[in-house]
Order: C-alpha cells, then sequence, then structure tokens
C-alpha cells in the first residue's frame, strides 16, 4: 500500500481521472436521476415529529414485538374515525420497552386504545405510556434546520472565493449540493422515518464533505500556481496530478469514517436492534460515502471544465498541445509521470493522444534541411580551402625548413 501511494504521490500510477470527465458526469447525471425518480415515486417516509402523532410505550414482558404491534393495530381498527387509523413503526429501544408509533389520535381514542392493548396484553393500563406529538414542532425544526443550510453555504461560498476563486467555489457548491440530493434519495428509496436525528446527519455530512473537496483544491492550487508561464503542461494535466497525489489520503479518510458509521449502522441497527440509531447511522454513512465520489469525481472534473472557459488557462492549453504537436524542444517533453498522470488531460474531444515524435509529414523536411546544413561551408573557413589543419595542408603555419615569412 505505501507503494501504490508514492506511485500516485509521483503520478506514476497514471489513474486518468480527468480525461474521463464525460464518463463522471454522465454517471452523476444518472444518480441525480435516481434520486429524483425516489422522491416522486417513494417520497419521504415522515416521522411523528413531522406530520403528528402518538406513542404508546409497551413493556417488553408482554412478549415479542410484532404481538405488541400487532395488539394496537387491533385496538386502531375498533376506534371510530373518519379515516383508518394505522400503526406508522415499530421499534425496541433498550431492553425493556417497545415504541409504537400511530397516526394522530384525539385524548379519548389514545385512552380508548391504551386501555384495549393492556387488556389484550395482560398489562394494567398503567404500564403503558402514551404521548402525543404535534407536527408543528417537527416543522419549526425542518424551517431552522433549512435555514441553518443557507447559512452555511453562503459562508462556504465566501470562503472558498477568498481561499481560493470563485470557479472552485462554484465546483465545491456544486458538489456539496450533489451529495445532499443523492443521500436524501437513498434514503427516500430505504424507506426509514425522518426524523430529527435525520436533519441532524445531513447537516453533518456538509463538513465532511468540504473537508474532502478542501484537501483536492488546496494540492489543485499549489499544482497550478504559475503554469501559465510555462509550456510543459496544462491545467488540467496538473489537476490530475493532484487527484493522484490525494487520492491515498482521501481514501484513508473515508475508510476511517465509515468504520465506526458502518459499526453504528450494520452491527448497531442491524444486528442488536438498535432502532434510534438507523436513519442517523444512513444518512453519515451514505453521505460519507458519497462525498469522497464527489470530491474526487465530480468536483475536480467539474472545476477543470470551468477553468477552460478561461481565456488565458484555454489560451495556455493550446499553446501547450500545439507545442507538443509541432515536436516541440527538450524543455516541452514531459516526465514519464506527466505523460501517466494526465497526459490527455485537457486535449480537445476527438483528437489523437499528444504524442514527443516527430509528425511523419515533417520528417523529409528537416532531412533535407540537414543534407543541405552538412554540405555548406563552415564558420570561418576561407573559399577553396579546406577548414581543417592550416593553409595547403601545411601545419603550424612554417614553411620547409623553418623559415617564417
Amino acid at each position: 500500500m505505501s507503494g501504490l501511494a508514492s506511485r500516485l504521490y509521483r503520478g506514476d500510477a497514471g489513474l486518468r481521472i480527468i480525461p474521463r470527465r464525460k464518463l463522471w458526469f454522465s454517471i452523476a447525471g444518472g444518480l441525480a436521476l435516481f434520486a429524483v425518480l425516489s422522491f416522486a415515486i417513494q417520497g419521504f417516509h415522515l416521522g411523528i415529529e413531522f406530520r403528528g402523532g402518538n406513542e404508546f410505550q409497551i413493556p417488553t414482558s408482554v412478549g415479542t414485538m410484532d404481538r405488541a404491534e400487532e395488539a394496537v393495530a387491533d385496538a386502531l381498527g375498533d376506534v371510530s374515525s373518519d379515516e383508518p387509523l394505522t400503526v406508522v413503526s415499530t421499534q425496541q429501544v433498550g431492553d425493556t420497552t417497545y415504541l409504537v408509533r400511530t397516526m394522530e389520535l384525539g385524548q379519548q381514542e389514545a385512552t380508548d386504545v391504551q386501555n384495549a392493548v393492556a387488556q389484550e396484553l395482560g398489562v394494567t393500563p398503567q404500564e403503558i405510556s402514551t404521548n402525543r406529538v404535534s407536527g408543528a414542532w417537527g416543522a419549526q425544526v425542518t424551517e431552522r434546520a433549512l435555514l441553518g443550510l443557507v447559512i452555511f453555504l453562503v459562508l462556504v461560498t465566501g470562503y472558498l472565493v477568498l481561499r481560493f476563486e470563485a470557479r472552485m467555489a462554484i465546483a465545491a457548491v456544486t458538489s456539496l449540493l450533489f451529495n445532499l440530493l443523492l443521500t436524501a434519495g437513498v434514503y427516500s428509496a430505504v424507506g426509514f422515518e425522518v426524523t430529527p436525528s435525520t436533519i441532524i446527519g445531513f447537516l453533518t455530512i456538509l463538513g465532511f464533505a468540504l473537508y474532502d473537496v478542501v484537501v483536492v483544491f488546496d494540492k489543485i492550487q499549489e499544482n497550478t500556481r504559475g503554469i501559465t508561464a510555462g509550456s510543459t503542461q496544462t491545467y488540467g494535466e496538473a489537476a490530475n496530478l493532484a487527484i493522484n497525489q490525494t487520492l491515498m489520503r482521501s481514501i484513508n479518510t473515508s475508510v476511517v469514517a465509515l468504520l465506526p458509521v458502518g459499526g453504528l449502522l450494520f452491527i448497531g441497527a442491524g444486528l442488536l436492534g438498535a432502532g434510534t440509531l438507523k436513519d442517523l447511522g444512513l444518512v453519515l454513512f451514505v453521505g460519507m460515502a458519497t462525498a469522497f465520489f464527489t470530491s474526487i469525481f465530480l468536483a475536480t472534473p467539474l472545476l477543470v471544465t470551468l477553468k477552460q472557459q478561461d481565456p488565458r488557462i484555454k489560451s495556455h492549453t493550446q499553446r501547450v498541445l500545439a507545442r507538443r504537436a509541432g515536436g516541440g524542444t527538450g524543455t516541452s517533453r514531459r516526465t514519464p509521470a506527466t505523460r501517466r498522470a494526465g497526459g490527455a488531460a485537457a486535449r480537445p474531444e476527438g483528437e489523437e493522444p499528444e504524442t514527443d515524435a516527430e509528425p511523419a509529414a515533417a520528417q523529409p523536411a528537416r532531412a533535407q534541411s540537414a543534407a543541405l546544413a552538412g554540405s555548406a561551408p563552415k564558420v570561418g573557413a576561407r573559399p577553396g580551402k579546406r577548414s581543417g589543419g592550416g593553409r595547403g595542408g601545411r601545419s603550424g603555419g612554417n614553411r620547409p625548413g623553418g623559415k617564417r615569412r
């Protein structure tokens, strides 16, 4: 693994992320479409904190959770109401209590259900507690959460503009919004209840996603500082190299963060039945996994696409490609790391890969020029005389006999 990290940092691994940015944009578009369809078809399963309802806490001594839920459902069926009353959700809280949530009931209806459940399960009504939750509280929580989200995005945008530039801020905020959209889509498709813990989880993943993007963008800024002054590397190639250099850090950060969250979700909620943790665990797990994807495969390719609209960067890219197409000089040759890590990053679509070899059409002209250069007299030689060994083949400039002129 350490060898792979070194090769990634040097660019020898040659992971071509930027040259394939159309593929990543297509994948991101497909995932966004999945999320929108999930919203339209499945919707969100709102908890009683958001739509109002009643809670019945039943001791686990009555038997299984299914038995407790069935008793409440039967009691609701006996209540006369304009619309059918159903059980919304059932979960076990700790080792002593089943929590059964129903649609919103009146005070007398809740008392009737409490007495009927107690009689069905063979306990006293005092052992079953009931609580009514108003949907107004959930609406207030949602309003405050949306306000916090807007303030967060405004502050983040301002920071990124000051720390980096406007195009980086646009790419980063777009990746954050995509992160929220995809996480919400998965949550909707799974069908977990939306609770206050879910809202907290959504706000939490924003910080993690922002951290990952800032790490990558900081390396891009380092690699591209003063890049237009040279002609050996395009902006896309430098950005691709930055992704290679930060990829191992992003992987390590994501794995370390996902392990405890995965334990919370799959072990705590799945195996141990801690139902109160599954809503928070699912949001954190999906959001952190999506943050890794967006920082590498969406934010940076989007940044390169936006930078290509900059006349300075566009002109520099054309100059680099033209220099390579013309054969260039020794100073324009790319290193092996540059060729592998991002050699075709900024190449226009449909253009053949750049190489350092001379075009075949230019070779005859170059050979003819070399022949003419070899037959021409050297600088400093007299007409009709050979250029080496002194005049007339004599060495040292002396006449025979040792006399001088």
